[in-house]
């Protein structure tokens, strides 16, 4: 199987770009509320338009890789976040914001799906778990850079003071300066493209766990409690996790004043930090305790964190939310990996309907800024109990078909 260290390193950014554009929408949300004077219900529907495309995205670009090839399929995610940012930066209106989220979001579903596999083609399947370990290690960099991006924009956009941000301020809008973030997303995108158009790929073959199979076998999957166990799970875990992070920002700024320019997106950026920093201890943990048992732990923390995140002082609300962060780092690999290790078949077919669930993402933020509007958002946000106590449930009751090995099982 050939090897292209060179497509790995473009298969590494594109993971930051991924990252950069997707965990955003928490940071500019308040900027955008208040541009166009949005209900926190409203307002949520912001990432509901994002996350909903991969609902719609991630089953089809399994056939679809099959039929017309990796590189293609790459191509068109980064034309669909090209164009979209691209549109959304000359016509910044609500209505044409939410459709480039939603083609924002599709063309992030595409990537997903797809560079995996080439990750694991290009860099050789022994050193998979190396690259992927990188990979979300730069994932989590690129949301930790983003919001700090966006707080230089908003700052210095307005005082045109150097080079890049008179350029910058030729298209984008200077009474609504955090647009200008999506010119930036789109143009790194842009870069990409022509990277990926000239970078020469690898032939690629799907695993027989990589693979979508027929729809005859996704209807008989759906007819498993395994299945809808664990599609719920993961659609706990996106919601958990967008649940917190897509409102750090405006929750500090509502019930603190916090200037979500500044100290929003500085927490937000740090939310990200934590789970970076949970991924290496999690490393860790994971050969030295079943899965199970660290999952459970760590939403127990999480529940912790998050009261004192809502119900704490404004200190405690600055230490918890990257905490917060901080505890979901095993949450999806926990939930994914005992989904998988359920199921005796149809592995690839399972992980694609898995990634749907990643609409939770859409969905928990948008029903709590609609109870935000009626009780408030500290006690909207408390939904996130309900999703971390259904992943406590997993953890309890799992029962894989294989477990986890850790240096103990080893010497038995």
């Amino acid at each position: 199987m050939q090897r292209s260290p060179l497509l790995v390193i473009v298969v590494i950014m594109i993971f930051f770009a991924i990252s950069f554009l997707t965990n955003i929408l928490g940071p500019i949300m308040p900027a955008a509320n208040d541009s166009f004077n949005m209900s926190l219900g409203l307002a949520g529907f912001l990432p509901f338009a994002f996350f909903i495309a991969y609902g719609v995205g991630s089953l089809p670009t399994g056939y679809f890789t099959d039929v017309y090839g990796m590189k293609r399929l790459t191509l068109l995610g980064m034309f669909f976040a090209i164009v979209a940012c691209g549109i959304f930066t000359l016509y910044p209106s609500l209505g044409v914001y939410l459709a480039s989220l939603f083609f924002m979001g599709l063309g992030m579903a595409l990537l997903q799906v797809v560079i995996n596999p080439l990750l694991r083609t290009a860099g050789g399947e022994e050193h998979y778990s190396f690259y992927s370990v990188m990979a979300q290690m730069i994932f989590a960099f690129g949301s930790f850079g983003s919001p700090y991006v966006y707080s230089y924009l908003v700052t210095n956009l307005p005082l045109k003071n150097d080079v890049i941000m008179n350029a910058l301020a030729v298209i984008s809008p200077l009474n609504m300066p955090w647009v200008a973030f999506y010119l930036v997303a789109g143009l790194i995108f842009a870069i990409l493209f022509v990277v990926v158009l000239v970078v020469k790929f690898p032939k690629t073959e799907l695993t027989a766990g990589e693979k979508v199979e027929g729809l005859t076998i996704i209807f008989e999957l759906f007819k498993s409690k395994i299945v809808w166990v664990y599609f719920i799970g993961i659609f706990a875990y996106v919601g958990t996790e967008q649940g917190v992070v897509v409102w750090i920002s405006k929750f500090l700024n509502i019930y603190y004043q916090a200037n979500p320019d500044t100290v929003g997106a500085h927490i937000s950026a740090l939310f990200w930090a934590g789970q970076a920093l949970g991924c290496l201890l999690g490393l860790l943990l994971i050969k030295l305790m079943d899965q199970r048992i660290l999952l459970g732990i760590f939403i127990l923390l999480g529940m912790t964190m998050l009261s004192l995140a809502l119900f704490g002082s404004y200190s405690m609300a600055l230490f918890a939310f990257p905490a917060f962060g901080f505890c979901t780092s095993v949450m999806y690999p926990g939930v994914l990996s005992l989904g998988l290790n359920s199921l005796e078949k149809h592995h690839g077919t399972f992980a694609g309907i898995l990634c749907t669930g990643i609409i939770g993402g859409a969905i928990i933020p948008f029903i709590e800024g609609v109870l935000g509007d009626i009780i408030g958002l500290k006690f909207g946000m408390c939904l996130v109990y309900l999703t971390l106590a259904y992943m406590l449930g997993i953890a309890i009751f799992a029962r894989p078909l294989v477990k986890n090995e850790t240096i103990f099982s080893k010497k038995a």
